[in-house]
């Protein structure tokens, strides 16, 4: 099965095309520039120097949230639109699980994060089984200090993951002590291929009813919420 992936949730841009076990190729950037108008222009290049036409896909994999809301909606719609054009299923992924894929070494749980500014993150807890990558909790968003209280109490090892840990670490070590454990910097970007794996056997999403998972309101809709009460 050739499969697709596409992350355009955080600051890393990510896409991948899988066929069966093999990975043909992978396209990671992590750079400061638009992804509405990079994305495309990728997909299309990694396609190309694959020799891969759009026909010849089979499946469409995008992480879902949670990140940037703009990030987020960006990767899904695309992702809904090619997967409606090519009449090909689509299924979402956890932004968080797919970078949690970056533990799969790691004898323990694995927090994967994302900063969401004033010292709360995007989290979620996982771990690998024999039966492969598993959650241990909903994906969530609350401040890094409450987040490393609540792991302290389950009194395991830790392996953060993600290139906002720096934001965070010196939290994460007050409190987890040597419970803490933290990825290296090169293993700080998601992988596309990881996505297109977590997601290739996943049952499909009703294109025109998936919608991404934000985890929080914005800001703008809390306010007009607010208003609305008023």
């Amino acid at each position: 099965m050739k499969v697709l992936a596409i992350d355009t949730s955080n600051f890393t841009l990510g896409i991948a095309l899988t066929d069966g076990d093999q990975v043909v190729g992978e396209y990671v950037t992590n750079l400061k520039k638009n992804h509405s108008l990079r994305v495309m222009p990728a997909i299309e290049s990694l396609l190309r120097d694959c020799d891969t036409k759009p026909a010849e896909l089979e499946k469409i994999v995008v992480a879902k949230g949670p990140g940037s809301y703009t990030g987020v909606r960006i990767g899904v719609t695309i992702a809904k639109t090619l997967a409606w054009t090519l009449n090909i299923p689509l299924v979402g992924i956890s932004s968080l699980e797919a970078l949690a894929a970056n533990g799969r070494y790691f004898n323990g749980m694995i927090s994967p994060l994302f900063d969401a500014r004033r010292g709360q993150i995007y989290t979620g807890l996982y771990q690998f089984t024999e039966s492969g990558l598993e959650s241990r909790g909903e994906d969530t968003n609350m401040l890094a200090v409450e987040w490393a209280q609540k792991l302290k109490e389950l009194n395991e090892p830790v392996l953060f993951v993600g290139q906002d840990i720096a934001i965070h670490v010196d939290t994460l070590k007050d409190i987890l002590g040597e419970k803490a454990y933290f990825i290296p910097v090169q293993a700080y970007n998601p992988r596309p291929a990881e996505l297109a794996f977590l997601g290739r056997d996943k049952k499909q999403e009703d294109v025109h009813m998936f919608v991404p998972n934000y985890v929080r309101m914005a800001e703008a809709e809390v306010k007009w919420l607010e208003q609305q009460k008023k």
